[in-house]
């Protein structure tokens, strides 16, 4: 084989190859991963693949106003496109932008959570079945988050104590939730049956479990330990898409968001219940049970207690707590 000319370049990566590598060295998940990825692409391409160093304050602004008025997306979707944006100008471009402190930012619409009531609580319980039955009723029973529950591991459940560790919430910050005692059985006699699966994977030398940051390298033989091991793991074997590697993940998210949909039709439940719904009912159903608002605060995991005080409107019940005129007859 002839060698290469001696004039030929290295491969310089691509924008968003960089962006990728940039994400993982910060360790952010791979949600963000995508969606940042996904806003860069939408950013270029909405400007006819002009590279971002040639661009500026009001090709970012066209960005954002096309999103608002043509795209019709929320407050929310808008501040994640520009704190992507961001993101792709400062860390990975190393590009001071003041300008982009002045921009203009949808205010975010104030919306009272949806919130099931406990007898609707109990109607969708009734109507999921097996380990997705288990997973609604634990984050119900704990507040997590969707991915906090899909993601939770062995070692982080302690029966005990009665408590759940969340690892790496959002922010990334870890914190102590209550493990709900009526569900201690079920969830022992759960982890049996998961253990025949690590068994299983470990007989044929599977390879370990996916670890976070470098752990695996801290700790090289804890992705094939039991207490890393996920609660609720996935039925087959599948590649990381990062890494490549074929192996077991845990459940898809999608997998429960599919079974309390289902769930919730099948209860007759008029309200667009989600898995998120039951975070939030179970903050509500805690204030109305009289308990302190910063105790649900930790258990929420919420960095500042106004994003908590959303949950007090259940105790204003009947418009702010007034008795109809109509009542008083």
């Amino acid at each position: 084989m002839s060698p290469p000319p001696a004039n030929s370049a290295p491969h310089a990566p691509m924008l968003l190859e960089v962006v990728r590598e940039r994400i993982q060295a910060k360790h952010y998940s791979r949600r963000t991963e995508e969606a940042y990825t996904n806003w860069i692409k939408k950013f270029v391409f909405f400007h006819h693949k002009q590279h971002p160093r040639d661009m500026g304050a009001p090709e970012v602004e066209a960005f954002l106003t096309d999103l608002a008025v043509n795209g019709k997306v929320s407050a929310s979707t808008q501040t994640q496109a520009l704190s992507a944006l961001l993101f792709l100008y400062r860390d990975v471009l190393g590009i001071d932008l003041p300008w982009m402190d002045g921009l203009v930012r949808a205010k975010p619409s104030q919306r009272v959570p949806m919130v099931l009531s406990v007898n609707e609580i109990h109607r969708l319980m009734a109507n999921l079945e097996g380990m997705y039955s288990l997973m609604a009723r634990l984050i119900y029973g704990s507040g997590m988050r969707l991915m906090e529950c899909v993601r939770l591991r062995v070692k982080d459940v302690d029966f005990d104590r009665l408590e759940v560790t969340v690892r790496e919430g959002k922010g990334r910050k870890d914190r102590v939730t209550m493990l709900p005692q009526s569900l201690v059985p079920e969830l022992q006699a759960h982890l049996k049956k998961v253990q025949v699966l690590f068994d299983t994977d470990r007989k044929d030398d599977i390879p370990g479990v996916e670890m976070p940051d470098a752990l695996s390298k801290k700790y090289p033989h804890a992705d094939k330990s039991w207490g890393w091991f996920w609660v609720f793991p996935a039925p087959g074997l599948s590649d990381d898409p990062r890494t490549g590697i074929h192996r077991r993940h845990h459940i898809y998210e999608q997998n429960i968001q599919r079974a309390i949909r289902v769930g919730v039709k099948k209860a007759g439940i008029a309200k667009p219940a989600t898995t998120h719904t039951l975070r939030h009912s179970f903050a509500t159903h805690l204030l109305e049970s009289g308990y302190d608002i910063r105790t649900i605060q930790e258990l929420l995991g919420h960095s500042d207690v106004s994003t908590t005080m959303i949950y007090t409107h259940v105790l204003n019940k009947g418009g702010r707590g007034v008795v109809s005129p109509l009542d008083r007859q």
